[in-house]
C-alpha cells in the first residue's frame, strides 16, 4: 500500500483544461515548469510544442528550478526555445526561482530575457563527467575482466581499469568541446563576447544579484515580475490568462500496464557505471 501511494504522489502526465486549440484571444501566457535534474527532454518538448501554432498564446514563461543535467537534453531544450522565438514568433522569458544552474542556465540563455531572485543560484557554466571505477575491487577478488575491442578507445571509460594517458587526453578533448558549445550559447544569448563569458564560466555559481552585475541575467525580480515582463513583451493588454499544465494522478495499475517512461524519465535507465557528460551543478 505504501509503495502504490508513493508512485501516485510522484507520477504525472500532460493535460490541461483548455485543450490545444486556438482560443480566439491573444491574452494567454503559457507557463512551462522546468524542475529537477534534466534527464529526458520529451516531457518539456511536448509542453513547448503544444501551442506553437496557436495565435492565442504569444508568450511563454519558463519557470526554472533546476541544477541542470545531461548535455544533450539541455541543448535540445535550448534549441527548441530558440526555434519558438525565431520561427514561431513567440516571446520567451526565463524565470530562475531557487536554482538556475549549468544546463538549466543553458536553456534560459535561449530566452528573450532572464529574471532571477536576488538570492537565486545562477551559473555553474561547465561540463562534468564521472563514473565509478572498481578495478581494484576486481583485483582484490582475484577476478579478471576480459575485453576484445576493435580500436584503442572502444572501451574508454570502462569501470574495470584506470584511464591511459591517451584516453585522458581523448576525454578532455570531448569535455573541452562541450564546454566551448556552452560558452558560445551563453555569449550568443546574452550578447556578450566569448572572452567576457569565459571570465565567469569556470564552474562557479553566483547569486541573482551578482549574476545581474555580470549581465548573466536581465533583471532581479520574482515570478510576478517575470510574468509582467512576458506579458509586456508579448503585447498582452491587461491581466494575462495563464495556461499551466496540471499534474494528473497515475495509479499503480498504470505503472504496471502502461509506458511510464514519459512520467518517470529515469525508468528505462539501468544502474550501470557508464560515463555521462553533464551540464550539472553538484
Amino acid at each position: 500500500m505504501i509503495f502504490s501511494v508513493t508512485l501516485v504522489a510522484l507520477a504525472f502526465s500532460l493535460s490541461d483544461s483548455d485543450g490545444g486549440g486556438d482560443f480566439g484571444f491573444s491574452d494567454r501566457i503559457q507557463v512551462v515548469d522546468i524542475e529537477g535534474t534534466l534527464l529526458d527532454s520529451r516531457f518539456y518538448l511536448e509542453q513547448l510544442k503544444r501551442y506553437e501554432d496557436s495565435a492565442s498564446v504569444s508568450g511563454i514563461l519558463l519557470n526554472i528550478n533546476s541544477p541542470g543535467g545531461d548535455v544533450a537534453v539541455s541543448q535540445e531544450l535550448w534549441a527548441e526555445v530558440r526555434r519558438l522565438r525565431e520561427e514561431k514568433g513567440k516571446v520567451v522569458v526565463a524565470y530562475l526561482s531557487s536554482v538556475g544552474a549549468s544546463g538549466a542556465y543553458y536553456v534560459a540563455c535561449g530566452a528573450d530575457r532572464i529574471v532571477a531572485n536576488p538570492g537565486t543560484v545562477v551559473g555553474s557554466i561547465g561540463v562534468i563527467a564521472e563514473w565509478l571505477n572498481y578495478g581494484e575491487l576486481l583485483e582484490w577478488a582475484k577476478l579478471s575482466n576480459i575485453v576484445f575491442k576493435s580500436g584503442e578507445f572502444k572501451d574508454t571509460g570502462t569501470s574495470t581499469r584506470s584511464l591511459t594517458p591517451n584516453e585522458q587526453e581523448y576525454f578532455q578533448g570531448l569535455i573541452d568541446d562541450m564546454y566551448s558549445q556552452f560558452v558560445e550559447a551563453v555569449a550568443s544569448g546574452r550578447k556578450l563576447d566569448i572572452e567576457q563569458v569565459r571570465e565567469f564560466a569556470d564552474g562557479r555559481v553566483f547569486t541573482g544579484r551578482e549574476a545581474a552585475k555580470r549581465d548573466m541575467i536581465d533583471e532581479v525580480g520574482n515570478f510576478q515580475d517575470a510574468l509582467d515582463l512576458t506579458a509586456r513583451l508579448a503585447g498582452v493588454l491587461g491581466k494575462p490568462r495563464l495556461i499551466q499544465l496540471r499534474r494528473e494522478r497515475v495509479t499503480l495499475l498504470d505503472v504496471f500496464t502502461g509506458d511510464i517512461s514519459r512520467v518517470f524519465p529515469f525508468a528505462g535507465r539501468t544502474l550501470d557505471s557508464r560515463i555521462r557528460f553533464q551540464y550539472l551543478w553538484k
